[in-house]
């Protein structure tokens, strides 16, 4: 299935579509891209060019859109994109990677605890919630194919799993879980070693809903077949109030 991206997007042609780490700055885009047709388009860029940055394409206009949390060491990165739909509001989200040193893995954390700040605050107003990106964490070590040998490792530290925990605790569901308990489930692969071809993955993208939406999801899925990036799409079929 090494087919465009484009080409893709319009054979599976989902209500929405979120991308993340898109490193795009809109003035630099062609009108097909920006509004692909019959699609709306919500960008949010990093203000570092080349960097981060996330985008939501819908076929009906959201009833809303906010940018980011309201926090500005945060919102300067691109990073979240709500957007307001029939009966729930969707976060498009590309959390923090803290791979690169003790500084981001710091800011990553400062970024987890800002991002259920933020949510609690919005369910505190009724709003109900789809949550979906690249957290950059495996969960648990049945999220990984090396869980031991990457106890130490940015993306299954122990305080990185603990805020998954936390998540969840905080009334919020990980929606693979509820159709597929098996292991050997990855939205992410390195590109060294043949990772991709022998499965030696992680699952670090999410679609998490809150409880209250736990009825309305009829399915969640990974599709490890589609190529072209060392991530592969995760779906949600929900449906709307």
């Amino acid at each position: 299935m090494k087919k465009g991206f484009w080409d893709w997007f319009e054979e599976v042609s989902p209500d929405v579509l979120c991308l993340q780490e898109t490193k795009a700055q809109p003035e630099n885009l062609n009108d097909d891209i920006l509004q692909p047709k019959g699609y709306h388009a919500v960008w949010n860029s990093a203000e570092r060019k080349g960097y981060s940055g996330v985008v939501t394409f819908s076929k009906k206009k959201p009833k809303s859109v906010a940018l980011g949390m309201g926090i500005e060491k945060f919102d300067m990165e691109g990073r979240v994109i709500r957007t307001e739909h029939q009966g729930f509001d969707l976060l498009n989200v590309y959390f923090p990677n803290g791979t690169s040193g003790s500084e981001r893995l710091q800011y990553k954390m400062d970024f987890y605890d800002a991002f259920l700040g933020y949510c609690e605050s919005l369910r505190k107003q009724g709003k109900k919630l789809v949550i979906t990106g690249d957290v950059n964490t495996a969960h648990k070590a049945i999220d990984l194919k090396n869980p031991k040998a990457n106890e130490k490792n940015s993306g299954f530290l122990p305080q990185e799993r603990a805020w998954v925990d936390k998540l969840l605790a905080h009334g919020y569901v990980d929606t693979l879980r509820l159709f597929c308990p098996q292991p050997d489930q990855y939205t992410w692969w390195t590109y060294r070693a043949n990772a991709r071809s022998r499965n030696i993955g992680w699952r670090i993208d999410y679609f998490i809903v809150t409880e209250d939406l736990v009825k309305q999801v009829k399915d969640a899925f990974i599709k490890p077949e589609v190529m072209g990036s060392d991530h592969c799409p995760i779906g949600l079929d929900i449906l709307s109030a």
